[in-house]
């Protein structure tokens, strides 16, 4: 199957994902608190076999799931994403013990996990990770630092923390640990963001952890992140996507009956050549995402690049889609509960978490130039 087109179970998963997340997701997305994981909404999530579906299906089916929940409910589609984004590491690198604890759970939405990458002084410089891993006995170490901007902190009930068990050492020097939220020293508070979903900072305080908790292997960790951030990286563009088409319906429907001049807005030259950009743009995005999410898939060598590429253009089309489409709805976008006023909060995120877009430019140059250099 080529990245370009989606067979008929394909469409058919899609438009039953849409009716799920609209008839039985969004209203419990309704119902939840700004800033808190939404445990009801993570549980039905788990009921309709969505979660568990996160550590069975490739790369472009997780892309297809994320487009489709986001056209829909954000909410829905964030709180996916944030298990997958968490237990992945898990699932990947885990231990048998460590997958038959925790990933039934996760599965069924009893469960809530987070990825701890971040921190105060290492956002896009992941390398430059400070929170210490120092050496307690001859099987553990305790766990120093801050961690910040984690999604679904600190509400979660287990985290993967990646730590600095090798000083000076820069990404050689990190290893993965899979640390649940009720480890003594392990505290957090919330942030208040632009977006509506759980995010905060976790404070380590001597935090112990033993070779049981190690994902993968002592200073390896690294790459349990960058592998965990390639299968995700295309899926951001996914939900990017999805964001776009729920803005360019809403703009195409608005713009078809809203009379002006003598007309409708659609009859307006102007305004249909924004449509029609948007649009397009909007669809390059997808091709792009597939296209990456179908390399990783097959196990192409460039999978770094294709999936940087696709977050860089996914989720820089969506902010010009939704800027665009709050545009030409006017005031009435700006209105709180509007679902471009929501598209609007939600779209300027994925532009930095995951790796900003100028982290992505930089990882597309350096692929690019690497692919010379081995000529």
């Amino acid at each position: 199957m080529t990245a370009f087109s989606l067979d008929e179970a394909q469409l058919a998963r899609c438009a039953e994902l849409r009716t799920l997340a609209a008839g039985r997701l969004r209203p419990l997305a309704g119902k939840g608190e700004p800033g808190r994981v939404n445990r009801a909404l993570v549980a039905e999530l788990g009921a309709l076999g969505l979660l568990s579906r996160l550590f069975t299906v490739g790369a472009l089916e997780l892309c297809l799931m994320r487009e489709s929940l986001a056209r829909e409910c954000t909410e829905a589609e964030t709180a996916l994403a944030l298990q997958g984004l968490g237990a992945h590491p898990v699932h990947a690198h885990g231990t048998p013990e460590q997958r038959d604890r925790w990933l039934p759970r996760v599965s069924d939405g009893t469960a809530v996990a987070a990825f701890a990458l971040s921190e105060p002084g290492a956002g896009s410089d992941a390398a430059a990770l400070s929170l210490g891993a120092e050496r307690d006995g001859p099987d553990g170490w305790r766990l120093t630092g801050e961690k910040c901007w984690i999604s679904n902190a600190p509400d979660a009930d287990l985290y993967t923390v990646f730590a600095r068990t090798t000083p000076g050492a820069g990404a050689r020097g990190v290893t993965a640990f899979l640390v649940p939220a009720d480890r003594p020293g392990l505290t957090g508070s919330r942030l208040d963001m632009l977006a509506p979903h759980a995010i905060g900072s976790l404070s380590f305080d001597g935090v112990p952890v033993t070779a049981a908790d190690v994902l993968g292997e002592p200073d390896a960790g690294f790459r349990v992140a960058m592998d965990t951030l390639n299968l995700f990286r295309p899926s951001v563009g996914a939900f990017a996507v999805g964001m776009a088409q729920a803005a360019l319906d809403a703009t195409v429907a608005h713009t078809a009956r809203r009379g002006a001049f003598g007309g409708r807005l659609q009859d307006l030259q102007a305004v249909a050549h924004q449509v029609a950009e948007m649009s397009v743009r909007t669809e390059a995005a997808r091709l792009m995402v597939y296209a990456a999410a179908t390399a990783y898939d097959e196990g192409a060598p460039d999978v770094p690049r294709r999936s940087a590429m696709a977050k860089l253009l996914a989720t820089e089309t969506a902010q010009y889609v939704v800027d665009t489409a709050v545009q030409l709805h006017g005031a009435r976008a700006l209105c709180r509960g509007h679902l471009l006023e929501h598209l609007y909060r939600e779209v300027r995120a994925p532009r930095i978490y995951e790796g900003a877009s100028e982290v992505q430019r930089g990882i597309i140059a350096k692929e690019l130039y690497k692919t010379l250099e081995a000529r």
